[in-house]
């Protein structure tokens, strides 16, 4: 041999030397070797970590107890589908188990399940169910597929030490690898998109990386397809997160997208931690769960915006992942354990760990901290945001929302300056959400309906001003997402008046509009009200439409109307009118009442109206063969001009009780609304009631300022404000 290739070899055997010096040791995603140690050591000490074990337990013994069953998928969200997803969380489960008893059965179990999806996954065609592009084999969407990974690479992870080299060749060769690779060659749009299944995508494929130790893989994932750095997961966070947290599809979609972000996170910790991720774009992880939380209501109940299920909650098991690791990354906030002792489980990891300890050693914890709050949306923070003015304790607060942001992706809905408000713990004027049964499978395989498009997303679904029946920038997904509502102003100092007005130019053709909502809690109501004003500007004539979508029984109007009871027609034929049976209706002459029972409270609505106000009363439901759509009730209030002002007051009132046969206060104190002014400077409205009752709201319509001086006169009468708004409960200054 010569000198050269003796060098050769030496150097060779010291790179093969290295390469395998440098493999890291297995668990090294979501669990390491060290807090696998740390479980095992708290078992039987910790009560909140001992539950959430041995509830993994019985799912992982009861799946050991049946015949292993991987199936040909054939259902979008039925019997094969559900399977693949109990696979999949009971081979997670099992990892888990291993990696801290050590017991072999669970890791054969994942060994054997494995193995069935390596002789499955190489035969599957495009999923016989497949209604998108983004299609996938082993489930009807590829989004389902990349969720499959994210489980089953942990569950991998967890028994990598303990495979023969032939099995884990096999695993990789057939299974992993072909899956990375069919998300990025197949579905290289949807990899590099901004969305959330760009993130869930991103995950799969990097802690597949990270697993099988392949750099290309992590980098393609962490950078793009073309590792530019012009997508991947760290543009993710970026471009999805506005700086202070708020997530553009919502907070329905945080939910979801927040357990990728978190999960491949705490991944990148574990194996880069010179990447500083949790620090990445200024704590954006850390925003983005407290703005997630904000936007939920006291019970928990995630605010309902854009494509939305009402029955997710922070009790949903991303939340519980995103809780832990904020907690234990962040420091130790109390009223992140207030949610975590909601959960009533904790992640099995060393983060899930430190938070049941914590719960054990805390005798008292304080509820987390609602406040009233204002989000940004975009990026760069600079297109619009979502407004929540909130008042009361945490048992009976009432929350009013005003929705000014942007589309919010594929999962967008048009409508700019709506409006929604929560009381008694309940929603009271609803946002529809999304038209789903999830993985009900004989609602279209409980994915979303075709309601979704033809009512949820149109305008007339929110409580929202439609113009001419048309839905906002056409009822476009790409014309809407290059426009934005804009921040008037938002003020929350004072918490006996809180007030938030945005507005928007570009919704409507020739349509301008501006919003102004203020929440007053004051000595003579039991429970704030809620002025709110909509100033519509346009040089020619329209329709305008404003619904009310309500919940509760309706109980009376203070006007005379028409009904539709023997035979009901649609309200109109498309935009979503073609989903409103038109109840009844009538003509004002005068402000208009309208009142409901909802819970143990009475509700009453009054607007500012003449005789050129029509008053609808309508129910959605219509157009509507195969009964998809929830059956609630509006009232819509319609009226035809140039530039109009709807002035309406809210006012929650009385005491109803059932069981005792107990009702007080079913009458509002507030009788009337009028419009006094209203001009390019601002709007001036006046609220009158009963034993004298006498407000005066006043709203500027020039740019925001705390300083600007104001000056209206109308009808002989002059107002003068200093700021963006005053409450003049004083007649006497007027």
């Amino acid at each position: 041999m010569t000198i050269q290739r003796i060098v050769s070899s030496i150097v060779s055997s010291i790179a093969v030397v290295a390469v395998v010096s440098t493999q890291p040791s297995h668990p090294r995603l979501m669990l390491t070797k060290a807090e696998a140690a740390e479980m095992k050591a708290a078992l039987g000490k910790v009560p909140v970590f001992d539950t959430t074990f041995q509830r993994a337990k019985r799912v992982v013994e009861a799946a050991l107890a049946r015949p292993m069953d991987v199936p040909r998928p054939v259902d979008a969200g039925g019997v094969t589908h559900q399977r693949h997803k109990e696979n999949y969380t009971e081979m997670h489960l099992a990892g888990i188990l291993y990696a801290v008893t050590g017991e072999v059965r669970y890791a054969q179990f994942i060994r054997d399940m494995l193995m069935k999806y390596v002789d499955l996954w190489p035969t599957l065609p495009k999923h016989p169910m497949a209604a998108s592009e983004s299609y996938g084999r082993l489930f009807w969407q590829s989004l389902n597929e990349t969720v499959w990974m994210v489980h089953a690479t942990q569950a991998y992870d967890c028994i990598y030490d303990w495979l023969p080299a032939s099995d884990r060749s096999a695993i990789e060769g057939k299974l992993f690898r072909p899956l990375a690779e069919y998300f990025i060659r197949e579905h290289t749009s949807e990899f590099d998109r901004i969305h959330n299944h760009g993130t869930w995508i991103d995950a799969a494929v990097a802690m597949a990386g990270y697993t099988m130790n392949d750099r290309d893989l992590v980098d393609k994932a962490l950078y793009g397809s073309k590792k530019d750095k012009k997508a991947g997961f760290l543009r993710q966070m970026e471009l999805l997160f506005s700086p202070d947290g708020f997530y553009t599809e919502g907070p329905y979609y945080v939910r979801y997208a927040i357990m990728p972000f978190m999960v491949l996170a705490q991944v990148i910790e574990n194996n880069e931690p010179s990447l500083k991720i949790f620090e990445f774009h200024d704590q954006i992880l850390r925003k983005a769960l407290y703005s997630g939380l904000q936007l939920s209501y006291t019970n928990g109940a995630f605010i309902p915006i854009n494509d939305a299920l009402k029955e997710k909650s922070f009790l949903s098991p991303e939340l519980i992942i995103a809780t832990n690791i904020v907690y234990d990354r962040y420091g130790a906030d109390p009223g992140l354990l207030w949610v975590a002792q909601k959960h009533g489980e904790v992640l099995l990891n060393g983060a899930g760990l430190s938070v049941a300890k914590a719960l054990q050693s805390s005798s008292l914890i304080p509820a987390f901290q609602y406040a009233s709050v204002e989000y940004s949306d975009g990026g760069d923070g600079n297109e619009g945001g979502v407004g929540v003015l909130r008042y009361g304790p945490v048992i009976d607060q009432s929350l009013v929302l005003m929705k000014y942001t942007g589309h919010g992706l594929s999962h967008g809905h048009y409508d700019k300056l709506s409006l929604l408000y929560y009381d008694q713990g309940t929603e009271i004027l609803q946002d529809y959400g999304a038209a789903r049964f999830i993985n009900v499978e004989p609602k279209y395989g409980g994915r979303y309906l075709p309601e979704t498009k033809t009512w949820t997303r149109q305008t007339i679904a929110h409580n929202t001003v439609t113009v001419d029946e048309q839905s906002q920038y056409e009822g476009k997904e790409s014309v809407s997402e290059r426009h934005h509502a804009d921040k008037h102003y938002f003020s929350t100092a004072d918490p006996s008046l809180q007030v938030m007005s945005a507005s928007v130019k570009e919704a409507s053709p020739g349509v301008a509009m501006q919003r102004t909502v203020a929440l007053v809690p004051d000595s003579r109501f039991a429970h704030p009200l809620i002025i709110d004003v909509i100033r519509v500007v346009s040089s020619r004539e329209h329709q305008y439409d404003l619904p009310y979508y309500y919940l509760g029984h309706l109980l009376d109007a203070n006007i005379p109307t028409t009904s539709h009871s023997e035979q009901q027609q649609s309200l109109g034929s498309r935009n979503g009118y073609e989903h409103l049976w038109l109840e009844a209706e009538g003509n004002a002459s005068g402000p208009v009442r309208v009142s409901w029972l909802n819970g143990n409270r009475y509700y009453s609505l009054i607007a500012a109206a003449d005789s050129g106000t029509k008053v609808l009363f309508t129910r959605i439901g219509a157009g509507d063969p195969n009964f998809n759509l929830r059956h609630e009730p509006g009232v819509i209030f319609r009226r035809k001009g140039g530039s109009t002002v709807f002035a309406t007051v809210l006012e929650p009132h009385g005491l109803f009780d059932g069981t005792k046969e107990f009702s007080i206060g079913a009458r509002p104190t507030v009788a009337s609304v009028h419009v006094l002014a209203s001009t390019d400077e601002g709007t001036v409205v006046d609220i009158e009631g009963k034993d004298g009752f006498h407000w005066t709201f006043m709203t500027t319509n020039k740019s925001a300022s705390d300083s600007a001086e104001h000056e209206i006169s109308a009808g002989g009468k002059t107002w003068h404000w200093k700021g963006n708004y005053e409450l003049d409960k004083n007649e006497g200054r007027r």
